[in-house]
């Protein structure tokens, strides 16, 4: 009797499963019209969203930083110059491959992206400067616009009814990176999103992403991003090497002239007592002559700091290799317009047929409890 027990329960449960299938079946196919309704009035949404949902293009740079090899080259230099045991300050570098990502998204490098001339692939857009794309040309979609239009409506009331003259004569170009106002924030905050790097911890290499609307835009702006990181991280590595090497040029000029002046005095005293064989005369003309090789010996010793010095500015310099340069894309990317109205239609039939199945009758329910409550009240 137990052994029947349990071969009978697997099929009460797989009855029962066929028979809730049955009846969500015919419950949707009761509603089919309701189904193709809303499915036909979701085409059409979609099918608007899809075509007025602009287009956007992707361009990636792929870029390889070259390993240092200053330690070895100016130990090198070093002792070619006959000069050992000097620290030439290889320290860590100030800015690693792996803060590049940190650079690329922060304010000031992006502010400085913002004067970037461009041309647009599109002729009746003039040329002009990314800022002026961004505000000027760029497209909204359709639900974006829609969403904007209660904040523009703020904006706009906030302004008429707003006394500080500051702010209304304040010029829209000045851009101050310790203050920005609402909408150079949300440029700035937009071009955050669009403009991506990346990078490889185990090989270092880095990922530049840039997405815009304008495929020669976004070319443009890719290759811009390369080379201003490269300044930015050449200014980091840079600094102090060429403060050490301003230093070393100020003592070079003061330690060739104190030589030159020494050198001078030891010549016009030897000229005046040439004849003379005086100790005294004698005494002198040595302490001068010891001077004069004192002074270029230190000349001598700062102007071969100085040529170390130089040599490290141009090893601090960061170089990149250039693995994936930047091209204006052909194809646009992103989700396809089959793919938007595909995903709407899904979506309006799912939410749908949740209705039919469970949400109409989870409704019924809690309006028949609502309507039992007060009669309770009122006995």
């Amino acid at each position: 009797m137990v052994e029947n027990k349990n071969y009978t329960v697997p099929s009460q449960v797989e009855e029962e499963l066929e028979i809730d299938l049955m009846e969500y079946a015919r419950k949707l196919w009761a509603a089919r019209k309701l189904l193709l309704k809303v499915a036909g009035i979701a085409a059409i949404v979609g099918i608007i969203i899809a075509f007025t949902t602009p287009k956007v293009y992707t361009v990636s740079v792929t870029l390889a930083p070259e390993s240092s090899k200053g330690s070895s080259s100016l130990g090198g230099i070093a002792s070619m110059l006959g000069v050992g045991g000097l620290n030439m300050g290889n320290d860590a570098d100030a800015l690693s491959v792996m803060l590049y990502p940190d650079v690329v998204s922060s304010t000031p490098f992006i502010i400085d992206l913002l004067d970037t001339p461009v041309k647009s692939i599109d002729e009746d857009i003039p040329d002009t400067t990314l800022i002026g794309y961004l505000n000027e040309y760029q497209k909204q979609s359709l639900i974006g616009s829609i969403i904007s239009i209660p904040f523009k409506v703020i904006g706009f009331v906030s302004k008429l009814f707003s006394s500080n003259d500051d702010e209304n004569n304040q010029d829209p170009t000045f851009i101050n990176s310790f203050h920005l106002s609402k909408e150079q924030s949300q440029v700035i905050g937009g071009l955050k999103k669009v403009i991506i790097a990346n990078v490889d911890k185990k090989t270092g290499v880095t990922t530049i992403t840039t997405t815009m609307q304008d495929p020669l835009i976004c070319a443009i702006i890719a290759d811009t991003v390369v080379v201003k990181l490269q300044e930015r991280v050449t200014s980091y590595r840079t600094n102090k090497a060429e403060n050490d090497c301003k230093y070393w040029e100020q003592i070079y000029n003061e330690r060739q002239s104190d030589y030159y002046t020494a050198q001078q005095a030891y010549a016009n005293y030897v000229d005046a007592n040439k004849n003379v064989v005086l100790q005294s005369v004698l005494t002198e003309r040595e302490r001068l002559q010891n001077e004069m090789n004192l002074a270029y010996q230190v000349y001598s010793n700062v102007a071969t700091q100085l040529q170390l010095a130089r040599a490290k500015v141009q090893e601090a310099k960061p170089a990149f290799a250039v693995v994936e340069p930047p091209t204006v894309p052909l194809l646009p990317s992103g989700t396809s317009r089959k793919i938007i109205l595909i995903g709407i239609i899904f979506l309006a039939i799912a939410a749908t047929s949740a209705w039919i199945l469970f949400g109409k009758d989870m409704w019924g329910k809690i309006k028949n409890e609502l309507k039992v409550q007060p009669k309770e009240i009122s006995e």
